[in-house]
């Protein structure tokens, strides 16, 4: 399941994950959350927060996934995951060139240096 974090600096979206990610979340959560985020044509900052509940993703998650990276490749300006899953973050260290923008990964006791990064000029 996926949800919008609240309370982020102007020009920041967030997303908590937990349990399994299904399509639904992708295109019911994130999807009109990240088009509401850009629909001024600007650059879009995203923060993926994946806590210690996150179970992994059906494969209609994986594949909207892809699909959203590919359908607005120039709007990704920033991406912050943050987790403590260490797979996760030397995954997105193996395929930074492979994702838009710029990349970085934060365990989850640096999510305000995360945000932080973020909101920067």
């Amino acid at each position: 399941m996926i949800t919008v974090l609240n309370g982020l600096p102007t020009g920041v979206v967030g997303f908590q994950a937990n349990g399994k990610l299904t399509a639904e979340d992708y295109t019911g959560v994130l999807e009109p959350a990240l088009a509401a985020a850009g629909a001024d044509g600007g650059k879009i900052r995203v923060l993926l927060d994946f806590g210690g509940e996150f179970e992994g993703m059906e494969a209609g998650a994986a594949w909207q996934d892809l699909q959203m990276g590919v359908r607005e490749w120039s709007a990704w300006e920033r991406i912050a995951l943050v987790t403590d899953h260490a797979w996760m973050r030397d995954g997105l260290s193996m395929f930074a060139w492979a994702v838009p923008g710029e990349v970085r990964a934060f365990p989850g006791a640096e999510r305000d240096a995360a945000i932080d990064w973020l909101a920067a000029d």
